[in-house]
């Protein structure tokens, strides 16, 4: 398999956050990898890494940073390729983060989710690539569905819940 979409996290310890969007992707049957990168630890690697991103078949970054949260921008600004942010929660509630990868000056866009949302960064890049891959789209197709059928389930088994003032 060549993988489509690559996780970047700035460190293992981003790894409980980040199995959201590797698990998403696996039960999409989408082929990704993950690593451990640091734009301030290895910066060097960063720039290798992203230099032979495109020619390796990558097609959507998702990147997860913590705190001063670099990662995804500094990697944004080395590709065409889409880049999904996910800040981390490892200080202030994770808003520094949030706003580290938001923020963004003209010309390096990065796509932000909510944080620690790692869930709909793996949606976003399903999303993404099922825009020219016709299986993924179903399956996604599918996986919404099946949101949809929770929910009315919900609605379903709320409706036998019974309360003294609960107006049915």
């Amino acid at each position: 398999m060549i993988p489509q979409v690559s996780i970047i996290m700035g460190s293992k310890s981003d790894l409980p956050v980040m199995e959201k969007a590797a698990e998403v992707l696996n039960n999409l049957k989408i082929p990704f990898e993950m690593n451990a990168l640091s734009a301030h630890r290895t910066p060097k690697e960063v720039e290798e890494f992203t230099g032979s991103i495109e020619s390796r078949g990558i097609k959507v970054i998702i990147a997860a940073a913590g705190m001063a949260a670099h990662l995804p921008g500094v990697i944004a600004s080395m590709t065409k390729i889409p880049v999904i942010g996910v800040p981390i929660d490892r200080s202030l509630n994770g808003l520094d983060a949030l706003l580290s990868i938001v923020q963004m000056p003209p010309g390096i866009p990065v796509a932000t989710v909510g944080i620690n949302a790692a869930q709909n960064a793996g949606i976003l890049a399903s999303q993404i690539l099922g825009l020219s891959d016709k299986k993924i789209a179903e399956r996604l197709s599918d996986f919404k569905q099946n949101l949809k059928d929770k929910i009315t389930k919900a609605n379903q088994d709320l409706s036998k819940v019974k309360y003294d003032y609960k107006v049915d």
